[in-house]
């Protein structure tokens, strides 16, 4: 199936059809802001006849109710709908009169209805009207006359699908059909014939991408934090199951229900993907015989199944494959069955119109698949979109309850409870009243002569309908809910919701979980699929507990990528079958692990593969912290929780939110180092010390023991500023949890987020933290030591793989894991652990990221980079074995201590540890990044650590190497100015390796560096296209962007003027220094260069003129490129603009985003 057609194909025709349907109104006088008058006799001269005036008032009336755009998609998805069900009826020969309405035989855009209208047999049809069509040659009208008429005779035997055409939809049927590039002409064209063979996917992925466009308005909408309202939930929430998740949910509910009252072999090897049931105790065994004994007294024709939210009718039509072979097993023939099968078993029901529509349409068709005479036995399937009480006639049912007391009161209760019922769904819950009263009184009505009656019975019969749907408990609940925040529904739904239903208070699908199961007989079967998250979150203990009342007895766990049209990790989800019996926990259930798969196809071959099978029980999940559904754990594992959890000894909380981070947040190197307060103890020595900037934990990426030291925040006068963040519209304060007595600790921090395991960083007094950056201390007497050896331990990650499955690694989490201290192990512990921190600051620090960074590695008592890079590389390989080693034997103590040798090695894989090895490219280009910073005086090789940034200047500090005097290096393609930025390097290099092995170091960094020319040329091609974007990315954070000190003035792409200034040292008047030093002077050079090329070129040989002049063009467009730069840095310059460094990056590289390069 060519779903890319599909996809194509559905887009593209609700737009053309939305816009022709559109088109049609305004041929009636009907635009969005102006309508003329409902009972206009004529339009813009043409008369109305009376079944279009009364059409028009109809489409007046709906548009008044709800809205222009509303009406014109409900109508334009109706013509698509009918349009889809014809041509899968035509291309598989079920249409009544044998002839192809699109299509001729040979499948061209040829109507046989246009060329054999004479001698069609049709009902309705007006023979008169044809020949005059035919006379005139109108085929347009032809078409369309024929079209509807077909559609109405089919409204005898699909009046599910094939509402009467004689209402203001008929009005809206769209013009020129016949032409080529039509929504008919289009779906013949675009889709193959054979893709339209299977209903349930033809059907299934239409409305799906019917609905994509539609979906992404409604997402787009949230971030406006615009609701989903009743229309939309169907659009928002639409998702095509898989084939084989159908299945397996069908095969392990319908069919096990079945299979175990009804042993057969036979019939169970038809099903690939059920599951054999797991060995039980004895006790359970004896319960299942009993229930099974119960299963045996059902007949195939009392078996209901249902599906509260059908869709286009996929796990239906399955089912009714199922319920088939269940009938011939049975003894039945498949006309019978079919039969049986639309009137006893299938149930559906959907919130939206044209879901149910092609999901009555799928099942019908299934039908008529087994009985080539279906159509004729007047059966109709119970599936039915959801119906609301809103708008029934007072006076029609006054008529139909017909002065019975027990009838007004059921009813009432009825319409009461169906209020609104489409902003519920089938959530919603409906008291059982007595239908069979309801249905005679219908069948009473039926052989009534009265003018109420026809009007009854098509307004009261399909509400009652829905009502005993949604009344009625099931056998076999199926379904795949609409996963959607509670948050982001309408406040009536969300108000119901909370009002109703316990522990699905979250999302829909939980919802819809315990609708499911409250709507399940009493052994019955909830078969679903849905988002994981319920298996984990806190959010959803309560609906866990309500859960494991009964007996999972099965899962097909996906996690993300189980839906191929929805990639990334944002949608994870799982199936599950559960029984409603009560087995005290002792149930053993298959849960089929499979979230390593990339795709549904990988997904399947697993499960049919039974390779990632476990077996666990209730009993187990309870044992857990907050009742998690942690099947794929050890019970070894699991009774590590029997004992204490770490909150015992350790305290977590979850950091500040500033509600403000691109104001109160920088990353350190963005401000003046003076104005940065390191290791305050409390809030009130921070206080009294009147600082500014705090160091502040953020999380950050993967790293352990210690790092990601990078942010800081605002916090004078005790975060006022951040206290006070309020709403502008509301008032209201919106930063909230400022640490509190926590702030300023000595803790353990970590990434709430992650993309891997947990891992956890020492962090000493002096921090405020974030909410992202969550902290965890030790409680007096205990040692924050041993805790971080735990956490950043594999046993750790043994309980957190089923605590915080989804990597995020909240406060409450990380306290609810097991305590066990072997006190006799301590020492032990806390002297590895503080050896991995030494070594990961070690590391940390010799990178310029680092506040603590005191010189390049490279740089020290050597001759050579290559000796110095050797150097490194031993040191570095050194610490990484080091640390991997300390690493395994504490994962080994920690592994004895908690008996789990049996489930866990203590070996760790080179990518698992966090530190660095040499690398280097690397190394090489951050050589060179510290060598710009001591020429701009960031560093100097005759001081340690950080020299200048910020503050006062001490000129003292760069004896053997001075700092550039003006905070301005140009960077040309030539060597025209003295302190050009590769003569400064060339110094540098002298000056820390010594003149002897200049040359040879030289070469070694352009080798490295890569390219043509000579050592100095290949520096000079790094400094000019490499260096800016290699800095940018040296002081970046992920969530913070690009954070450049260094900042490049930039003419363009032609290199007509470049140079660095360092920002810490920025003047109001260097822009104006720059203009005149440097600017001026480049564009004297270009004017005596060109003179000077264009008089060579006079008196050059033919030969040479060929790349003189090509010498001569880039002179010139660089002189054209400084010139216009000229004027934009006049411009700066004469403003004298100056920055502040609290401002950081953002704001004031903005102020001169002008003139500098583009952060890219």
């Amino acid at each position: 199936m060519d779903k890319n057609a599909i996809k194509k194909y559905a887009v593209w025709a609700r737009r053309e059809l939305i816009y022709r349907v559109s088109q049609k109104a305004y041929q009636y006088g009907i635009r969005e802001n102006d309508i003329i008058d409902a009972n206009a006799d004529s339009i813009d001269g043409k008369i109305l006849t009376n079944s279009e005036k009364k059409e028009r008032r109809a489409l007046i009336e709906q548009i008044n109710e709800k809205g222009f755009e509303q009406a014109m998609e409900e109508a334009a998805y109706t013509w698509f709908n009918r349009f889809s069900a014809l041509r899968f009826m035509e291309v598989n020969g079920y249409l009544p009169t044998h002839l192809r309405v699109f299509t001729d035989e040979g499948n061209n855009f040829k109507p046989q209805i246009i060329t054999e209208a004479i001698h069609m047999e049709l009902n309705g049809l007006d023979m008169d009207k044809i020949y005059a069509l035919k006379e005139t040659d109108d085929n347009d009208e032809l078409f369309k006359y024929l079209l509807i008429t077909q559609c109405n005779a089919l409204n005898e035997i699909l009046p599910g699908m094939f509402q009467r055409i004689a209402d203001y939809t008929e009005l809206l049927f769209p013009d020129n059909l016949l032409r080529e590039g039509s929504v008919i002409e289009q779906m013949i064209t675009l889709i193959s014939e054979d893709d339209w063979k299977d209903a349930v996917q033809i059907i299934g992925w239409l409305y799906q991408y019917y609905n994509s466009e539609p979906k992404d308005i409604v997402f787009a909408n949230l971030k406006k934090e615009i609701k989903i309202t009743k229309e939309n939930i169907p659009a928002a929430t639409q998702l095509f199951t898989p084939d084989w998740i159908v299945r397996y949910m069908v095969e392990n509910s319908l069919g096990r229900l079945w299979f175990e009252g009804h042993p057969d072999d036979d019939l169970k090897s038809k099903w690939n993907y059920y599951l054999d049931e797991a060995e039980q105790e004895a006790d359970v065994h004896e319960q299942l015989t009993n229930i099974r004994e119960e299963y045996k007294n059902i007949k195939p024709e009392e078996i209901k199944v249902m599906d509260c939210c059908m869709g286009s009718g996929h796990i239906l039509v399955y089912a009714f494959d199922v319920l088939m072979q269940i009938y011939e097993a049975y003894g039945f023939n498949q006309r019978d069955a079919a039969k049986s099968i639309v009137e006893n078993n299938i149930w559906g029901l959907d919130i939206d119109e044209r879901a149910a529509q092609l999901a009555y349409f799928a099942v019908m068709m299934k039908a008529r698949q087994y009985d080539r005479r279906f159509f004729s036995r007047e059966v109709q399937p119970h599936v039915y979109a959801i119906r609301e009480s809103n708008h029934l006639d007072p006076s029609y049912i006054e008529y139909f309850v017909n002065g019975d007391s027990k009838l007004k009161a059921d009813m009432s209760t009825l319409v009461e409870e169906l209020h609104d019922a489409k902003e519920y769904g089938s959530i919603l819950n409906v008291s059982n009243v007595n239908f069979s009263a309801m249905y005679a009184r219908l069948d009473e009505i039926r052989n009534d002569v009265s003018i109420f009656s026809y009007p009854t019975l098509e307004e009261i019969l399909p509400f009652v309908q829905v009502a005993e749907a949604m009344a009625q408990k099931y056998d076999v609940v199926v379904t795949n809910p609409p996963y959607m925040a509670i948050s982001s529904a309408s406040a009536k739904l969300n108000d119901y919701v909370n009002k109703n239903y316990i522990g699905g208070k979250t999302d829909l699908f939980a919802t819809f979980i315990e609708k499911c199961i409250s709507m399940s007989k009493n052994c019955g079967f909830v078969s679903m699929i849905t988002m994981q998250s319920w298996m984990f979150l806190i959010s959803f203990e309560k609906l866990r507990r309500k859960m494991l009342e009964y007996e999972l007895t099965s899962m097909a766990h996906m996690g993300a990528r189980g839906f191929d049209e929805i990639s990334g990790e944002v949608v994870q989800t799982t199936a599950f079958i559960l029984r409603k019996t009560h087995l005290l926990g002792k149930y053993v259930g298959n849960y089929a692990r499979l979230i390593d798969g990339n795709n549904e196809k990988e997904k399947e071959a697993t499960f049919l593969s039974r390779a990632s099978l476990y077996q666990n029980k209730g009993s187990n999940f309870l044992k857990t912290p907050q009742l998690l559904i942690a099947y794929w754990v050890s019970e070894k594992t699991i009774d590590c929780f029997a004992t204490d959890s770490i909150s015992k000894v350790f305290i977590t909380r979850e950091g500040m939110a500033t509600a403000g981070n691109d104001k109160f947040l920088r990353l350190w190197h963005e401000v003046g180092m003076h104005r940065i307060t390191f290791c305050c103890a409390s809030n009130e020595e921070a206080n009294e010390r009147g600082v500014k900037w705090v160091p502040y934990n953020k999380g950050g990426t993967t790293r352990s023991w210690y790092g990601n030291n990078d942010y800081i925040v605002d916090w004078s006068d005790d975060g006022k500023a951040i206290r006070n963040n309020k709403d502008p519209k509301t008032g209201r304060i919106r930063s909230h949890n400022y640490n509190g007595e926590f702030g300023f600790k000595e803790g353990l921090t970590w990434s709430a987020i992650s993309s891997g395991d947990l891992s956890v960083r020492y962090c000493k007094q002096g921090f405020l933290f974030d909410s992202k950056g969550a902290k965890g201390f030790a409680k007096t007497g205990y040692s924050n030591w041993w805790m971080l050896g735990l956490l950043n331990s594999k046993v750790a990650m043994q309980f957190l793989q089923f605590i915080s499955p989804t990597l995020d690694f909240k406060v409450g989490d990380i306290i609810s894991l097991p305590y066990k201290n072997e006190h006799v192990q301590e020492e032990k512990i806390v002297s590895l652990v503080k050896q991995l921190v030494s070594l990961s600051k070690a590391e940390w620090d010799s990178f310029e990221n680092s506040w603590d960074f005191i010189r390049h590695p490279l740089v020290g008592t050597y001759d050579t980079v290559q000796e110095a890079f050797r150097k490194w590389s031993v040191e570095c390989e050194t610490r990484f074995n080091q640390m991997k080693l300390y690493e395994e034997e504490l994962n080994s103590t920690f592994i004895d201590i908690y008996g789990l040798q049996e489930e866990l090695t203590p070996d760790e894989d080179d990518k698992d540890i966090t530190i660095r090895k040499a690398d280097l490219t690397r190394e090489i280009k951050s050589l060179i990044s510290y060598a710009v910073g001591c020429m701009l005086g960031r560093y100097s090789p005759d001081e340690d650590g950080l020299v200048y940034a910020g503050g006062d200047w001490d000129a003292f500090k760069y004896h053997s190497y001075p700092a550039d005097k003006d905070n301005i290096i140009p960077i040309c393609d030539d060597d025209y100015f003295e302190d050009d930025i590769v003569g400064r390097f060339v110094k540098f290099i002298e000056t820390v390796y010594g003149t002897t092995t200049l040359e040879e170091n030289l070469k070694f960094i352009a080798d490295v560096l890569g390219g043509n020319g000579t050592s100095r040329e290949v520096i000079r091609t790094y400094f000019l296209n490499d260096f800016y974007s290699d800095h940018c990315s040296t002081y970046s954070l992920k969530g913070a962007g690009k954070r450049p000190i260094y900042w490049l003035f930039d003419s363009g792409k032609k290199n007509g003027f470049k140079a660095l200034i360092y920002m810490h040292r920025y003047q109001p008047d260097t822009i104006a220094r720059m203009r005149t030093d440097y600017v001026h002077e480049q564009q004297e050079r270009y004017h005596t260069a060109i003179a000077h090329l264009e008089e060579r070129i006079n008196n050059a040989p033919t030969s040479e003129r060929v790349k003189l002049n090509k010498q001569l063009s880039k002179l010139k467009d660089q002189a054209t490129e400084i010139r216009v730069y000229e004027e934009k840095i006049h411009h700066l310059a004469d403003q004298m603009i100056r920055i502040d460094l609290d401002d950081g990056v953002k704001k004031n590289y903005g102020l001169l985003k002008d003139v500098l390069a583009e952060i890219k």
